[in-house]
Order: structure tokens, then C-alpha cells, then sequence
């Protein structure tokens, strides 16, 4: 399978263990003469500790200095590739629906980020414990994909929603819906919000198995692809920094193109992280309230952090925005006061109204002289 080359062998393991293996004697040919019942002999061999540790992966094509210089390009993933190489932290605010991605963009980002938590609200009305599936994730990303094709979607893909052959599946769907990056991470199955406690992970062996399958699924897309692997921990409320930074490490060997740990406590402990992993980028991650700091975009900047995600920026907007206009409904029987001044066509140019016009008009179309 291609990518599969791109993990070698290092040297094999140092040390080993001196055990007595009997080793059988070899079989002579059949004949005439009486068999013999000899003893097999007993030889000491050494027998090693453990399989050789696969060498650091490392792909040529996917090196960040290809992609300094040159104009953007209209292709998501090597945006955002592109974006990672240059000077500048890339900003992802947090989009839960096609409403929040359009505001996104109206406002100007030019990255977008697809979060767990918020898709899960969005699509189900369910909180972040592990209910979303495969399913649900894409078909979200089909639709924030295809708004502006050009701007990079960075996802959220939980656990990889199984085994190797399931994180695999995940990376070739994701990438199919035009997401430029997905995020996968270290908790059980059974996941839940990473600014929840509670939190239980995987082995390190687990976790990187994960990675890897990400990495060869990637690399087997056909074309070469760009698209971007972010290895997430959640160890670090278990299991403490060091562990957390350590298996960051060994994804980041594995094949992860940026390191993502989720909770980093205190700006001392991000910029620890960020000088630990360099030159990896990092991804922090902000929710008001949460358990991160709320760093502003510069001071994640002058931490050392090359993207920073507001994973619930669109939701939490949208619980207090609708829950004060259902309790104005309520109260005076009336939607005015929460519309303020917004009718309908104004609403729709939000939603691309103008786009939608001028392409019926190019086609040749009447419909919409006149809306």
C-alpha cells in the first residue's frame, strides 16, 4: 500500500535477554538403520526485548519548505499546508452549521474549524460524549466544505470512530468532502468533550497506531495528497504534561503534522509545550470557560502557538442569541424586537443570496429578476 514505504526500520533494538531455547536436532535420512532417540541439545541465544522501533517517518513531498514560497493555492489542504509554513498564526473560529460558517466567512476568516462538540449539538441536540458518527461528521463537512471550496476546514475526528481500518476510513472521507485537516486523539472509544474531567486514554501504542493509520490513509490517496494529520493528546489531566508532551513526540514521529494538546493550563505551560515539540506547530485550543486560558490571537502568537481554534465561539453565540429571542416570543408574542431590522432578503444575502442570483442570471435564467 503506498505510504506504507515511508515508515522504515531503525537499527534493531540495544540489549537483550539470554534464555536456553532447546534447539532439535536435524533429521537424517530414512534408512535401514535403527533410530536413535537422542536429547535435543540445549544452546544459549539471545532473544530480544522487544521489535525494532519503526524510524521516524518523513515524506519529501510534505517538507514545510515547500511551501514558503508562491501564491495560495485554490486547493484547501495545501492552503493550509501553506499557511503552517509562513509567518502568522492561522485562526479557526469554531462553526457549528451552515449559519455559523457563513458568518464566519462574512466576517473574514480564512480558515474554519468543525467542531466535535459543536457538530454533535448542532446535528443531534446531544452534548460531546462519543454519540456523533462517522456519518454525521462528513456530511457536516460535505456541506461547510462546499461555501467557499478554497478555505480550509480543519475537523475534529474524535477517536477515528474505530480501529486502524475505521481511522483509515475516516481520513479517505474526510478528505473526499474537501476538510484540509483532521484532529485525532487519545481518548477510549467512549470519548467525551476534552474540557470535561473525567477523561480515561488510550495506550501510547494505541494512540500511535492510530497516527500511523491516518498517515499511510493519506498517503494512499491517489494523487499525493496534502491533506493535514494533527495528533491530539488528552493525557495531560490523566496523566500529567510530560506524558502528554512525550506522546506528542512520538506521534509527531509517527507522521502528525501538528501536535495538539488538549487543556494546557497556563501560558508557562504552552510555551514549555511549544519549545518541547518544535519545530512541530502546536494547536491550542480555547473555550471561555474551559480549561485553557482565554488567550486573545496575539498572546497565543507570542506563545509560540501557530493555530488557535474557538471551538464553541458559534454555539455558545447561538444559545444566548435564540434562547433571548424565544424568551422575547414568549413574553411579548411578537419576533420584532429580536429580528432587529434583519426581513428576510437580508437574511438570505447572508446565505449567499447574491451568488445564487448571479449564477441563474450567467445561465441564462429568469428565475430570479426579481426577488
Amino acid at each position: 500500500m503506498p505510504g506504507l514505504d515511508l515508515f522504515g526500520n531503525s537499527n534493531p533494538a540495544n540489549g537483550a535477554t539470554i534464555v536456553e531455547t532447546p534447539q532439535p536436532t536435524t533429521a537424517s535420512p530414512v534408512s535401514n538403520v535403527e533410530e536413535t532417540h537422542e536429547q535435543p541439545s540445549t544452546e544459549v541465544v539471545p532473544v530480544p526485548r522487544s521489535l525494532p522501533a519503526p524510524a521516524a517517518y518523513y515524506n519529501p513531498r510534505l517538507d514545510p519548505k515547500n511551501f514558503l514560497e508562491g501564491p495560495l493555492s485554490w486547493n484547501p489542504a495545501t492552503r493550509l499546508r501553506q499557511m503552517l509554513a509562513r509567518p502568522g498564526i492561522v485562526i479557526a473560529p469554531g462553526i457549528c452549521d451552515g449559519i455559523s460558517a457563513r458568518c464566519a466567512l462574512e466576517a473574514g476568516f480564512d480558515c474554519l474549524y468543525q467542531s466535535g462538540a459543536a457538530t454533535t449539538a448542532s446535528r443531534l441536540g446531544q452534548p460531546d460524549l462519543a454519540i456523533a458518527t462517522l456519518n454525521d461528521f462528513v456530511q457536516s463537512a460535505q456541506m461547510v466544505c462546499s461555501l467557499d471550496p478554497t478555505v480550509p476546514v480543519i475537523a475534529d475526528a474524535d477517536t477515528g470512530f474505530g480501529g486502524p481500518a475505521m481511522v483509515a476510513r475516516t481520513v479517505t472521507q474526510y478528505a473526499r468532502a474537501g476538510v484540509a485537516a483532521l484532529h485525532i486523539e487519545d481518548q477510549v472509544q467512549t470519548k467525551r468533550c476534552g474540557h470535561l474531567l473525567g477523561k480515561q486514554v488510550v495506550s501510547r501504542e494505541e494512540f500511535l497506531t492510530r497516527i500511523r493509520a491516518a498517515v499511510i490513509a493519506r498517503d494512499s490517496i491517489p494523487g499525493g495528497s496534502d491533506f493535514v494529520i494533527i495528533g491530539r493528546t488528552d493525557s495531560a489531566q490523566v496523566l500529567g504534561m510530560e506524558e502528554a508532551v512525550t506522546r506528542l513526540k512520538l506521534a509527531a514521529a509517527a507522521g502528525a503534522d501538528v501536535c495538539f494538546i488538549e487543556g494546557v493550563r497556563s501560558a508557562e505551560l504552552l510555551t514549555a509545550t511549544v519549545e518541547a515539540l518544535a519545530p512541530k506547530p502546536v494547536l491550542v485550543n480555547v473555550i471561555s470557560g474551559g480549561l485553557t486560558p482565554s488567550f486573545t490571537t496575539q498572546e497565543a502568537e507570542a506563545l509560540g502557538a501557530k493555530i488557535i481554534i474557538f471551538s464553541l465561539v458559534s454555539c455558545v453565540a447561538a444559545v444566548h442569541g435564540i434562547r433571548a429571542a424565544m424568551q422575547s416570543l414568549k413574553k411579548t408574542g411578537t419576533d420584532f424586537s429580536s429580528a432587529r431590522g434583519m426581513d428576510p432578503k437580508a437574511f438570505f444575502e447572508v446565505m449567499g443570496l447574491s451568488e445564487v442570483i448571479k449564477l441563474d442570471a450567467q445561465a441564462g435564467g429568469k428565475a430570479f429578476e426579481v426577488v
